[in-house]
C-alpha cells in the first residue's frame, strides 16, 4: 500500500484561511472617485478627504532631496528616476498612529502567536493572515461607529501582559507621509477565548506560510520581525551551510554603536525638504472621472473601491486606494565573510520618510519606473537558482493599496566587494534583530525581509 507524505504543518493553517474566505461573503468593486460614499474632493485643493476629517486624506507633496556626499544620488524610488532630486506626487496623509499587535502564549514551552484571518479591500486574494490587532486609531476609537476591536485591551491597558517588543515603525514612505504604527508584541498567560477568525500559530507554521505567495500580510510580517524565533537556532555552530552561516550571523558580537554611527553620518549628509501642496497642482498627475494617474502610466494611480465585508467592524464602506503600476522587486544581497552571513543594506530616502533616511533592502524598486536599472537589480534578477535563498511574492498593506505586491528575494553572492558602496552598509542578522526593536532604523520593506530571513530553513 503506497505511503502518503504527511501534510506540512502550515498546510492546516492555509486550509483554515481558505475555508474562512469561502464561508464569508466579500465584495470589492472599483468605483469612480467622485462616487465614494463618505468621501469628497475639496473644491479648493482637489484633495480627497473623508467627511469626518479623520482616517486619512490623499494630498499633493513637493519633494527635494540633496546629498552632500554625492551629487549622483542614485536613489531607488517608486516615483522617479535614479538621480531625480525634485518631484511632485500624490501622497496618503494619515498622521494618527495605529496598532499592529501580536499576542504570544506558550504551549508546552513553545511560543505561539494569535493570528487572525482578515479581509482588506486591496488584497489580491482578499483575505490574508494578520496580527491579533490591526487597527488605525480612527478604527479602534470607533469613529465609524462599528464593532469593537477584539483583544485591543492587551495593547492599550498596562499590565495585561509582558511586552516583548514595542516600537513606533514606519510604513511605505513612497506613498505615506511620515506614517507610523505601534508594532507591539505582548506575551500573556491568560486562558483567553479564541474568537471565530482567530488561531494560535506556531513558529514552524508561520515560517512555512511565509514561503507561500500572498498569505501572510504586511502587517504580520513587520511585527513578526521582532518576535519570530529564527529556524536555525538549533544548528551546530560549525554547520557548513548558508543556514549555519546565518546562525553565526545571529550570534555575532554586537557592533551596534559603530553601525548606527555610520548610518547617522549618512543621514547628516543628506537633506530632505518637502511641502504639502494641493493635489490638483501636483505636476505630471491628472484627475479623470474615475482615478488620478499619469499620462505615461508610470508609478501608481489613485482609484476608488466600494466594499462589503460581513465580518469587519463595519460591513460596508467606500474608500480611495493607491494602485502601483506593476509588481516590484524587494531583495537582500547576502555574502559570507569568514563564515558569517552579512546583508547589504541601503540608506534610503523617500518622499514620506519620517527621519531623512531608513535602512532599506539592497534593492527596492518597481523596475518599470526606471530607465536604467538601480544598483544590484540585475544581480538579483539574474541569480542562478542555487544562489536564491528565499523567493516569494508578498502583498503590501491591503487597507490602503490595491493589488500591491512585490517579489521578495534573498540572494547570496560572492562577487560583491567587501567595501560597501556609498550609501550602503553591511549588517549581520544580529544587527538587524537589534535595530528592529527600535524606531526609525529599518523601513517596512527591510522588516518584512528580516522576517523572511527568520523563516529560512
Amino acid at each position: 500500500m503506497p505511503r502518503t507524505r504527511p501534510a506540512p504543518s502550515h498546510q492546516h493553517v492555509h486550509d483554515w484561511l481558505t475555508a474562512h474566505a469561502d464561508s464569508t461573503g466579500y465584495r470589492v468593486k472599483e468605483v469612480p472617485l467622485d462616487q465614494l460614499e463618505g468621501w469628497h474632493t475639496d473644491p479648493d485643493t482637489g484633495n480627497l478627504v473623508h467627511h469626518t476629517g479623520r482616517f486619512y486624506s490623499v494630498e499633493g507633496l513637493e519633494v527635494a532631496v540633496e546629498d552632500d556626499a554625492t551629487r549622483d544620488l542614485a536613489l531607488s524610488r517608486h516615483h522617479g528616476e535614479p538621480g531625480d532630486r525634485r518631484w511632485e506626487q500624490p501622497i496618503i496623509v494619515q498622521p494618527e498612529i495605529g496598532i499592529l499587535g501580536i499576542l504570544v502564549k506558550r504551549f508546552d514551552g513553545v511560543p505561539h502567536m494569535l493570528m487572525q484571518a482578515k479581509m482588506e479591500p486591496g488584497n489580491i486574494n482578499t483575505l490574508q493572515l494578520s496580527p491579533t490587532v490591526q487597527a488605525t486609531r480612527s478604527n479602534y476609537t470607533r469613529v465609524h461607529q462599528g464593532n469593537a476591536v477584539p483583544y485591543l485591551e492587551y495593547f492599550t491597558r498596562a499590565g495585561r501582559g509582558r511586552p516583548l517588543a514595542d516600537a513606533l515603525q514606519s510604513e511605505q514612505a513612497s506613498w505615506f507621509l511620515g506614517k507610523r504604527n505601534r508594532n507591539v508584541v505582548i506575551e500573556t498567560d491568560d486562558d483567553l477565548p479564541v474568537l471565530d477568525g482567530f488561531r494560535w500559530c506556531s513558529p514552524e507554521e508561520l515560517r512555512g506560510l511565509l514561503h507561500l505567495d500572498n498569505v501572510v500580510n504586511m502587517d504580520s510580517r513587520t511585527v513578526l520581525a521582532a518576535c519570530l524565533p529564527p529556524s536555525g537556532a538549533g544548528l551546530a555552530p560549525d554547520e557548513d551551510s548558508f543556514a549555519g552561516a546565518l546562525t553565526r550571523s545571529a550570534a555575532a558580537p554586537s557592533r551596534l554603536t559603530g553601525l548606527t554611527s555610520r548610518f547617522t553620518g549618512i543621514k547628516a549628509r543628506r537633506n530632505l525638504t518637502r511641502r504639502r501642496i494641493p493635489l490638483a497642482r501636483a505636476a505630471g498627475w491628472q484627475r479623470g472621472h474615475d482615478r488620478i494617474d499619469r499620462a505615461d502610466g508610470r508609478y501608481f494611480s489613485v482609484l476608488g473601491v466600494d466594499v462589503h465585508a460581513g465580518d469587519r467592524e463595519v460591513a460596508h464602506w467606500s474608500q480611495p486606494l493607491l494602485k502601483p503600476a506593476g509588481r516590484g522587486v524587494i531583495a537582500l544581497v547576502a555574502r559570507r565573510f569568514d563564515g558569517v552571513v552579512q546583508l547589504l543594506m541601503r540608506a534610503r530616502t523617500d518622499a514620506g520618510t519620517f527621519d531623512i533616511a531608513e535602512l532599506a533592502p539592497t534593492v527596492q524598486c518597481l523596475p518599470g519606473n526606471h530607465g536604467s536599472p538601480p544598483p544590484f537589480l540585475d544581480l538579483v534578477l539574474s541569480a542562478s537558482p542555487e544562489r536564491i535563498r528565499f523567493d516569494a511574492v508578498h502583498s503590501e498593506e491591503g487597507g490602503r493599496f490595491y493589488h500591491a505586491e512585490n517579489r521578495y528575494l534573498i540572494v547570496e553572492a560572492d562577487d560583491v566587494p567587501p567595501e560597501a558602496p556609498e550609501g550602503f552598509l553591511w549588517a549581520t542578522l544580529r544587527d538587524l534583530q537589534e535595530l528592529v526593536l527600535h524606531s526609525h532604523y529599518l523601513n517596512v520593506e527591510a522588516r518584512c525581509l528580516l522576517t523572511c530571513l527568520l523563516a529560512l530553513r
